[in-house]
């Protein structure tokens, strides 16, 4: 960046400096201004480029939800053909769905499917050739790190807000009360119609979908990672659906008598109390009841439902999940196929 020209110093038309003609000495005050002023306009410049490559992929998301005229949100394409990310909250219930460009271009499009548990849904519009953005690698975010929402706020299409991520590997409820995993916390200012956009990393790389806000609060945004979406994303095109693990149970935590944490040599004092089975689900035919103790999935303590909800979700397909439980005061073993 060029440096300002000091008042004191004046060159004569046509004239430039140069080695040889004496320069007006600069307070190091000044140097430090010009180097800050340096890294703003290295800010500006990496937002700027982000805001110019990826504004074209984001989408208004808007449809009426059954006899009302609805509200809109927020998406991201991700293929030249059309296929788009957003919100489960934002596609879902939409008797017909609209994406509006950049440029406000309305096209339509259509649900191809959503996962409320992780509030993603796929749409597609009905274009080609269109621009989009790419996927990046949520798991290399880093607290502190420089991110960027981008979406369509109480109407106001192509917003851009800035901040940082202030945590990673947070949790929040989705529908249902299911936990979302591995959530992104950051400071980017978000509001309603928000919800859907992409949370982009200083290289253009789409690094979450934006969720979810707490009212009455600043600085408190939430975007599912983009390796959740992913997943979703691919389930969802190959099997129309998100495939999970289930047990088929219902269960509450409850605390254990401390002569048989003792007697069993367990590593906690809580455990979730089966209070029903499901009579058609993987946890009936392994051979769980109704009053077992589970203490343990897959060698890890499970406390709480969501211990026992995380360690599910994450035990890969196709191989048996081992529960530990107490049944008569005694410790079984057994395994739940998926």
């Amino acid at each position: 960046m060029p440096r300002p020209i000091s008042p004191n110093w004046q060159f004569a038309a046509g004239d430039s400096p140069s080695a040889d003609r004496p320069q007006p000495a600069r307070p190091e005050g000044d140097a430090a201004a010009a180097s800050d002023l340096d890294l703003l306009d290295a800010y500006s410049r990496a937002v700027i480029g982000v805001v110019e490559g990826l504004g074209p992929t984001v989408l208004c998301i808007e449809g009426p939800r059954g006899d009302t005229r609805g509200g809109s949100g927020s998406g991201v394409l991700l293929t030249p053909d059309g296929y788009a990310l957003t919100n489960s909250h934002v596609a879902n219930g939409r008797s017909k769905l609209t994406a509006v460009t950049e440029e406000g271009d309305r096209l339509d499009a259509e649900l191809v499917g959503d996962d409320p548990l992780t509030d993603l849904a796929l749409v597609r519009l009905a274009a080609r050739d269109l621009p989009f953005a790419e996927l990046g690698d949520s798991d290399g975010l880093r607290v502190g790190q420089l991110v960027i929402a981008m979406g369509n706020p109480l109407g106001f299409r192509s917003t851009v807000s800035t901040g940082v991520v202030s945590a990673t590997g947070r949790a929040m409820r989705g529908v249902g009360g299911r936990l979302i995993e591995n959530v992104i916390q950051h400071t980017a200012p978000l509001n309603p119609g928000n919800s859907g956009g992409p949370l982009v990393d200083t290289r253009g790389r789409v690094v979450g979908v934006n969720t979810a806000i707490i009212a009455m609060a600043q600085g408190l945004g939430f975007s599912v990672p983009s390796n959740t979406a992913h997943w979703v994303v691919g389930e969802l095109l190959a099997h129309g659906e998100v495939r999970r693990r289930w047990l088929g149970i219902a269960g509450t935590t409850v605390g254990l008598p401390r002569s048989l944490v003792r007697e069993l040599d367990l590593l906690a004092d809580e455990a979730i109390e089966v209070l029903s089975v499901d009579p058609n689900g993987p946890a009936a035919r392994a051979g769980l009841q109704a009053g077992d103790l589970i203490v343990a999935a897959a060698g890890r303590v499970t406390m709480t439902v969501d211990d026992l909800t995380r360690i599910v979700s994450l035990a890969p397909a196709g191989e048996p999940l081992e529960l530990s439980v107490i049944r008569d005061e005694q410790l079984r073993e057994l395994a739940i196929a998926s």
